[in-house]
C-alpha cells in the first residue's frame, strides 16, 4: 500500500518561510509528477505548484517568485519551500502524486494534509 506523509506545516507570521515535505512509501516503482494542492476554509482545493519527473515547475500565480517546489527522488520526497508568506497563504496544504506501482501502471495518491496559518 503506498501512502503520501506531509510534514512542516504550522503557525508562522506574516513575511515568515515554511517548508513542507511530503515523503511517498510503500510499493513504489517510480513517480511521475508531484503536486502540492491547498485547500482554505469555505474554498475550492486549488493546485499551488507542480514537479515533474524529469523536474519541470509550475506554480498558481499566486505564489509565483515565493514558492519552490522541488524533488529528491532518491528519497521518494517532494519539498514546497515556501517565503514571504501571507495570510491569503493559510489552508490545508496537501501532497498529490502519481506513482508506478507495477509495470505500466500508475495510480494516484493524496496525503492527509497539514495545516499551514499565516498570521500576526
Amino acid at each position: 500500500q503506498v501512502q503520501l506523509v506531509e510534514s512542516g506545516g504550522g503557525l508562522v507570521q506574516p513575511g515568515g518561510s515554511l517548508r513542507l515535505s511530503c515523503v511517498a512509501s510503500g510499493r513504489i516503482f517510480g513517480i511521475n509528477a508531484m503536486n502540492w494542492y491547498r485547500q482554505a476554509p469555505g474554498k475550492q482545493r486549488e493546485l499551488v505548484a507542480t514537479i515533474t519527473g524529469i523536474g519541470s515547475t509550475k506554480y498558481a500565480e499566486s505564489v509565483k517568485g515565493r514558492f519552490t517546489i522541488s524533488r529528491d527522488d532518491a528519497k521518494n520526497t517532494m519539498f514546497l519551500q515556501m517565503n514571504n508568506l501571507k495570510p491569503e497563504d493559510t489552508a490545508v496544504y496537501y501532497c498529490n502524486a502519481d506513482i508506478k506501482v507495477a509495470p505500466g501502471r500508475y495510480s494516484n495518491y493524496w496525503g492527509q494534509g497539514t495545516q499551514v496559518t499565516v498570521s500576526s
